[in-house]
């Protein structure tokens, strides 16, 4: 139970057999003396009207059997007075026996009563106050007439309903409803395994090119996932009706039945949103990729972070969305929203306790962020992190997938990239080594050799667009006991370094050999 603030009252609900029969209130400023809150005055109201229709038990099993074995057999004392399992308040009896009448109280106020045969004293239930009366916009008296007919009329119902033959009619038709309910789950779980084995069979190597097929293989799909969702909506509705059929818990079965519309409803308002944030984010970053700022060498990078980002970022809000959904779905079970507070601390202090076994996907989630802010790497980039070494394929919040030179995929979890190397990277490079003999490398005249070859590579028309620079010599990068080596470095447009060192190497040796310059290597095997 629940209380609310409208204007100036704190208002709260009484129910009967769960169901809301009235309305309390209090006022929010008293002008003076102390004033019962609303939620107090509800609960005291709902425990006295209890008294009329519910089974009152203060004993155990042990003690009642106790009482029964003492009074029935050693004492014999009447039934009503006993205390476990006779009438010790006189308040049973017949339905239509009860009376619910109203008596004028001090101050104007209005106290309703209900009078039962038997029962020398009435039993009181509420008094109607001032406040009540201004909620309502009557006077006390007025409203006590309202009420006096509503309660009578509720609480004979609730007493009907209590009686043992209507709980044992009510027991009768929720089992005929529940045995209806699991044969047609069970026909419709049978069909959806019958749909399940025709799509299995269906499903050949090679696709399917006869449209009749593939459209029969859709309507199949359509109609396997129809009856799955038949099935999982005939067992709520199982569960709806055992509920309904324990007294004063219809709201809480008609909550459940209406469940999957509400979830629905809910489900489709959160891809709503997240797909108009999608919108959101697509057209954000083509305005950034397009921005005319860019230089021309890093519109081709923009491309690539663009795509990169559009991914993740799309991924990451379907993925919050789901998020969001389970925490509507859950908060919207019924009966969770009375819930008291303590609990959804305790549930606050379990979340942090999983926070901390789960610290690693946190930050692996966190280095994925970055990794996206900072550009460190993106989809289609030739990078190393420490021995492994690939493409990228896929930079997702938590991981990042590489495929290597021989086509295995190495999922890797952002927490470990933290040293990239990043060979693609709007633009690449290569280092080529030119090793000669030690004992005559003849220097002058093989520079001048490699000077003509990297002219004649750099005005092909095939490399003239993919060479960022013409091929610079380096001269002399080291000289070991076995070669002096000359260095060549390439500068690409991005990727395209490792097939200009294969084209440019080639084209040198085949030129050194026609020169008869003798490389390092070639030395060493002749020796």
């Amino acid at each position: 139970m629940s209380s609310q603030h409208t204007g100036s009252f704190e208002v709260a609900p009484v129910r009967i057999l769960g169901v809301p029969a009235l309305v309390v209130a209090s006022p929010e400023l008293p002008s003076s003396g102390s004033v019962v809150s609303a939620q107090r005055r509800a609960e005291v109201i709902e425990g006295n009207l209890n008294l009329l229709y519910a089974n009152q038990s203060l004993c155990t099993q042990a003690e009642q059997l106790s009482e029964t074995i003492l009074e029935r057999l050693v004492l014999g004392g009447p039934r009503e007075q006993q205390l476990c399992s006779g009438d010790p308040w006189a308040v049973h009896g017949s339905a239509d026996q009860l009376v619910v009448e109203r008596v004028t109280g001090p101050a104007g106020s209005v106290l309703l009563q209900a009078r039962l045969p038997g029962r020398a004293v009435p039993l009181p239930l509420l008094t109607v106050t001032a406040a009540d009366g201004q909620l309502h916009g009557l006077t006390p008296k007025q409203l006590a007439n309202q009420w006096q007919s509503l309660l009578q009329r509720r609480l004979r119902h609730a007493r009907r309903t209590m009686q043992p033959d209507q709980l044992g009619l009510r027991i009768r038709v929720t089992v005929a409803v529940e045995l209806l309910l699991l044969l047609t789950t069970a026909l419709t779980l049978q069909l959806w395994n019958r749909l399940r084995r025709q799509l299995s069979e269906r499903r050949t190597p090679q696709p399917q090119r006869d449209p009749r097929a593939q459209q029969f293989t859709a309507w199949l799909l359509a109609a396997s996932r129809i009856s799955f969702v038949l099935v999982l909506l005939q067992g709520l509705a199982m569960v709806g009706f055992a509920v309904a059929a324990i007294p004063g818990r219809i709201p809480l079965a008609l909550g459940l039945l209406l469940q999957p519309l509400d979830i629905l409803t809910k489900a489709a308002a959160v891809a709503a949103v997240v797909l108009a944030l999608r919108l959101l984010l697509r057209l954000l970053l083509r305005q950034w990729r397009s921005s005319p700022n860019v230089p021309a060498e890093l519109q081709a990078r923009r491309q690539q972070r663009y795509l990169n980002l559009l991914q993740a970022g799309q991924r990451l809000l379907s993925m919050g969305g789901v998020v969001v959904l389970l925490a509507l779905v859950i908060s919207g079970i019924p009966g969770l929203a009375t819930t008291p507070v303590a609990s959804w601390l305790a549930g606050g202090a379990v979340l942090g306790a999983l926070a901390l076994v789960f610290q690693g996907l946190l930050r692996d989630f966190a280095a994925g962020v970055v990794v996206l802010i900072e550009d460190h790497y993106a989809v289609g980039d030739w990078v190393q992190v420490d021995a492994l070494e690939g493409t990228v394929e896929d930079v997702g919040i938590l991981t990042t997938a590489l495929r290597a030179v021989d086509q295995r995929v190495v999922v890797i979890p952002n927490s470990r990239c933290e040293q990239v190397v990043n060979h693609t990277r709007i633009r690449s490079g290569v280092e080529l080594m030119v090793p000669l003999p030690p004992r005559s490398p003849q220097l002058e005249r093989v520079l001048s050799v490699l000077a003509e070859e990297c002219v004649l590579f750099a005005a092909k028309p095939e490399w003239k667009d993919l060479l960022l620079e013409p091929p610079l010599i380096r001269g002399v990068r080291r000289i070991t006991p076995l070669a002096v080596e000359l260095s060549v470095l390439l500068i690409t447009r991005t990727g395209a370094q490792w097939a200009a060192e294969l084209a440019l190497l080639t084209q040198i040796v085949a030129r050194m050999e026609r020169e008869a310059l003798p490389l390092a290597q070639a030395e060493a095997m002749t020796s």
